[in-house]
């Protein structure tokens, strides 16, 4: 529960990936998902899904080839990727989010901009409505007054 905290930073992001791990290894679930709101620009943000656990490549990445070459790990490529694969999983929740909250700065902007521009026109019809009020009150005090110089 994130709640007091006013701005994300990379320790809550570790926080939720040791326990998403940790559930993972206690066989609670086979897939874990991020959902999120991807910022793509001020006024769209696209809904994203990533899978996380079992990691997956990204799009678009091939294997390379190798040409036969035998490459040797040290350390062992089992505690390489010990090491790495929770700060992926880490990472990747941090992405998320931070690209919720700049998709919420982004829709926040947009509706403060949208709430901004309804009030300007709303001022500009009621000043307009209040002058055509005023107008016709003028007119008919002058009609009266004409009325009652033209009764004497």
């Amino acid at each position: 529960n994130f709640v007091e905290i006013k701005q994300v930073g990379f320790e809550q992001a570790h926080e939720i990936a040791e326990k998403v791990l940790d559930m993972f290894e206690a066989g609670e679930f086979d897939v874990a998902t991020l959902f999120y709101g991807k910022f793509k620009n001020v006024v769209t943000q696209v809904p994203t899904a990533q899978q996380i656990i079992p990691a997956e490549a990204p799009e678009g990445v091939e294997t390379p080839d190798l040409g036969g070459a035998i490459y040797d790990y040290e350390p062992e490529e089992q505690e390489i990727l010990a090491a790495l694969l929770p700060r992926y999983v880490a990472v990747q929740i941090f992405r998320a989010l931070l690209e919720n909250v700049a998709s919420e700065q982004a829709a926040s902007m947009t509706a403060m901009d949208n709430a901004t521009r309804n009030a300007g026109e709303m001022i500009d019809k009621l000043t307009l409505q209040y002058n055509r009020a005023r107008q016709a009150q003028i007119t008919t005090e002058l009609i009266e007054i004409i009325a009652g110089a033209e009764a004497l």
